[in-house]
């Protein structure tokens, strides 16, 4: 059993989230810059997120990450691969695929993260900070889709275990 092959779509949706958030990153880092108080303010403007209005994102995007960890924590399982996280950064030869993988499974929700983040910016702050826009998007939903799909891949390791079906191995 193999993994499906890319779709066309689902590339441009990793090309687009790849190439937005190098220009936020560098479009936040040519406007503001770094100091001490943009790393402040930075830290404040993500905390007074937690309240207000738009609040059901940070519901919403992890639940979007679980979504998408399902079905590759399941397949992870089912063809033996070790856990993603330490085979992106351990195993060498696994190590592009498995990003790149990664990456394309999570371009949705960045994408998302990022509009809902903007969004949110310009109704409430009534300015645009692009880095914080990213920041939003990595910490609501990159960082839950990996954490989860870590948790799937060894609660179905496990149930492939007790059941006897399911892995390649």
């Amino acid at each position: 059993m193999t993994a499906a092959p890319t779709s066309a779509f689902a590339r441009l949706l990793t090309s687009a989230a790849i190439v937005l958030s190098v220009v936020l990153l560098l479009l936040g880092a040519y406007r503001y810059g770094w100091s001490m108080e943009i790393h402040r303010r930075f830290w404040v403007d993500i905390f007074e997120r937690l309240h207000g209005p738009m609040t059901f994102r940070f519901y919403l995007q992890p639940t979007m990450a679980l979504l998408a960890a399902l079905p590759d924590g399941i397949r992870d399982a089912r063809l033996g691969h070790r856990s993603f996280f330490w085979s992106v950064w351990w195993d060498r030869n696994a190590s592009t695929g498995r990003l790149r993988e990664g990456v394309t499974s999570v371009a949705r929700i960045v994408l998302l993260g990022i509009s809902m983040d903007v969004i949110y910016q310009f109704k409430v702050l009534d300015r645009f900070y692009p880095v914080e826009a990213l920041m939003m998007a990595i910490m609501l939903a990159v960082i839950p889709y990996f954490v989860f799909r870590w948790i799937v891949e060894l609660i179905a390791r496990w149930w492939f275990a007790r059941t006897g079906t399911g892995t390649a191995m």
